[in-house]
C-alpha cells in the first residue's frame, strides 16, 4: 500500500510517498480502506522530531484520524462488519491507503455524512467534546470564552457549545470573524485589534465567562484568568503561543473558586481515549447526522501531496480541517 514516510526529521519536503507493507487486523481491531484523513498539529510536531522515532501503539506512519469502508474485522471485534463506513481515531497509521483502527475508537458514520467529510471528525470533535463537557461541565445559559475558533478544535468547539445553548464568545483573526460567526459564535473578537478580556468583561457586565477553552498558552494566561466568573473553569488544549512566560494570578483562583484544567490526547492510554470517543458518539452522531453540527473543512489534498498539506496548515490562514485523500481502490 501507498503511505507517507519521513526519513529525517525538518519541513515538509521530508514527507514522501512510498510503498509499505499494509497493517494486519489484532483482534480488536478494524482495517480499514481509508477514504479521507485528518491532518493535526500533532502531525507537525511528529514530523519536527518533538516526539523522537516514537511507536505510537499502531504505525511508526503518522497521522491520528481517519475515515473509510471497514475490509476486516478482528476476531473479538463487535458491532462492525465488513464494508461498514466507519470514522475514528487512531494511535498512528493514518497517512496510508489502509489503517488498522481499534474497534473502541471507532464511530459509525451517520448516513447524512460523506465519507470525505467524516475525516475531519474524530479528533477534534472528541478534543471539543471532552474539553467543553466532559472536564468544564458547561451548561446551557452559561457562558463560554473560546480561542482559536477558526481552527479544527475551535470550529468544532464553537458549534457544540452553540447547539448545547451556551453563550459563545470566540477570538479569531479579523479575516476569519464571519466564518466563525457563522459556526454559531455570539461574540467574535479580533486577537488582533481587540483585548478579549476587555469584550469579555464589557458583554458580561463584569461578571466574566463560566468557561475558558485555550489553545495559546503562556501569553493569555493571565487575561484568561480575569476573564472567568466566580466558579469559572479553564480548559487548556494547546499552546500554540509556548509555554514559558506565564503569569497567573494566584489570589484569583483563591477568591473566584477557580478550576484549571489540561487536556491531550495523543499521549492518552488507549482506554481513556476509547472512553472519550464514546462520550463525544453517544451525545453527538445524531446531531452529525441530521446536520445540526458538521465538520468544517479548509482543503483536501492528494495523499502523495501530504507536504503541501502541512505547509498550508503552517500557514495559520486555514479554516477548519485540512484532508488527506488516498486515491481510489483499482476495481
Amino acid at each position: 500500500m501507498q503511505a507517507i514516510v519521513f526519513d529525517d526529521f525538518g519541513g515538509p519536503e521530508v514527507l514522501v510517498a512510498r510503498e509499505v507493507a499494509s497493517p494486519a487486523a489484532r483482534p480488536d481491531d478494524l482495517l480499514v480502506r481509508n477514504a479521507s484523513i485528518g491532518v493535526n498539529r500533532a502531525d507537525i510536531s511528529h514530523r519536527k522530531g518533538a516526539y523522537g522515532r516514537a511507536y505510537f501503539g499502531d504505525s511508526d506512519i503518522m497521522g491520528l484520524e481517519i475515515a473509510g469502508t471497514v475490509v476486516e474485522v478482528g476476531s473479538q471485534v463487535r458491532g462492525f462488519a465488513v464494508g461498514d463506513r466507519v470514522m475514528g481515531i487512531v494511535g498512528g497509521g493514518a497517512y496510508a491507503e489502509l489503517s488498522r483502527i481499534d474497534h473502541r475508537m471507532a464511530m459509525h458514520v451517520p448516513a447524512g455524512l460523506s465519507l470525505h467529510d467524516a475525516g475531519a471528525v474524530a479528533e477534534v470533535f472528541v478534543t471539543a467534546h471532552e474539553a467543553l463537557f466532559h472536564l468544564a461541565r458547561l451548561q446551557a445559559g452559561e457562558s463560554v470564552l473560546i480561542h482559536a475558533a477558526a481552527g479544527g478544535v475551535g470550529s468544532a468547539a464553537v458549534q457544540l457549545a452553540h447547539a448545547a445553548g451556551a453563550r459563545v464568545f470566540a477570538t479569531t483573526g479579523g479575516d476569519k470573524r464571519e466564518a466563525v460567526r457563522g459556526f454559531g459564535a455570539d461574540e467574535v473578537i479580533d486577537y488582533r485589534s481587540e483585548d478579549f478580556h476587555a469584550v469579555v468583561a464589557g458583554k458580561t457586565d463584569g461578571q466574566g465567562a463560566d468557561v475558558v477553552i485555550d489553545f495559546i498558552g503562556a501569553p493569555y494566561l493571565e487575561r484568561n484568568v480575569r476573564s472567568l466568573a466566580v466558579g469559572g473553569r479553564m480548559v487548556v488544549v494547546g499552546l500554540l503561543g509556548g509555554a514559558q512566560g506565564a503569569a497567573l494570578p494566584i489570589d484569583l483562583l483563591l477568591y473566584r473558586h477557580l478550576q484549571i484544567f489540561g487536556t491531550v490526547m495523543k499521549s492518552r492510554p488507549p482506554e481513556v481515549k476509547q472512553a472519550m470517543v464514546q462520550r463525544f458518539a453517544q451525545r453527538w452522531l445524531g446531531a452529525l447526522g441530521s446536520g445540526a453540527i458538521r465538520p468544517v473543512i479548509d482543503s483536501t489534498y492528494p495523499l502523495a501531496d501530504a507536504a503541501a498539506a502541512h505547509r498550508r496548515m503552517e500557514t495559520g490562514e486555514s479554516v477548519g480541517k485540512i484532508l488527506l485523500q488516498p486515491a481510489p481502490a483499482a476495481a
